[in-house]
């Protein structure tokens, strides 16, 4: 049996980078799942790779409608809901802050910030009614950033939003310990995502060298792989980890032991 056979696992921002990882490790686990992503024909195309029960649903994180809709899938589904991963996210431009530009500024606080908001916001209520009928409650891991623990030069609000991950994260930690909810953060550093991809595009820099630079304070000279991030991802959702809540796990090659 896998550490998460029969529970019903929510993903967002599935179909790609640590959705997409996470999505495969939970399924190898036993876990039924409910994925979601704005792109829905990578959705459902990577949803029939998967050995498992699967739901899904396309929609943009930012509408609050796709998170009530989701839960909803899971119970019609599944009847409950155990985990949910709350991935899914967009970057900015890799300029200083004055360059943001505020139309983008307020598009990704709207995904990175408020749409983990409005997705908790709908989980905790179906999680915690769970409790009180079954005493089994569930986990909630929200994917924030390295970036979320300190300062980020030329990502300040991809940075904002991150920390105010962690803010949510702790905060409704606290606010539901006793309510048979676990709620914790994965804060990843660079990791080989099309996300990080991204930043080199955006750059205009060699490939090479502007892997270096996002690289440049990480000890261990690199950038995570996905399969890294699952591992911690499971770990943090693995029921057997009961007394762990409102913890910020670093998987981040070292940057916070600076």
């Amino acid at each position: 049996m896998g550490r998460f056979d029969g529970a019903t696992v929510l993903i967002t921002g599935a179909a790609g980078g640590l959705g997409r990882g996470a999505a495969k490790g939970f399924a190898a686990e036993g876990a039924r799942l409910v994925l979601s992503d704005l792109d829905e024909t990578a959705l459902m195309s990577f949803a029939g790779t998967l050995d498992a029960e699967t739901a899904t649903l396309a929609g943009n994180i930012a509408d609050e409608a796709l998170s009530e809709a989701l839960v909803a899938l899971a119970v019609e589904r599944f009847g409950r809901l155990d985990v949910a991963v709350n991935n899914a996210g967009i970057v900015q431009s890799f300029v200083r802050l004055p360059q943001v530009p505020s139309d983008e500024a307020r598009r990704v606080l709207e995904v990175d910030l408020l749409g983990v908001f409005y997705a908790m916001k709908h989980q905790i209520p179906r999680m915690e009614q769970q409790f009180k009928a079954t005493a089994r409650g569930g986990a909630i891991v929200n994917i924030a950033s390295a970036a979320g623990l300190s300062g980020a030069p030329k990502l300040s609000v991809y940075a904002a939003a991150k920390h105010g991950v962690v803010g949510l994260t702790r905060s409704a930690a606290v606010e539901y310990a006793s309510k048979g909810l676990r709620i914790n953060a994965i804060c990843p550093a660079h990791t080989r995502t099309a996300m990080v991809d991204s930043f080199v595009r955006v750059s205009r820099a060699p490939e090479a060298e502007a892997l270096a630079e996002l690289t440049r304070g990480v000890p261990m000279k690199r950038a995570a792989e996905v399969d890294e991030i699952t591992t911690a991802i499971l770990f943090a959702a693995d029921p057997a980890n009961s007394f762990m809540t409102g913890h910020a796990l670093a998987v981040d090659g070292g940057i916070g032991a600076i």
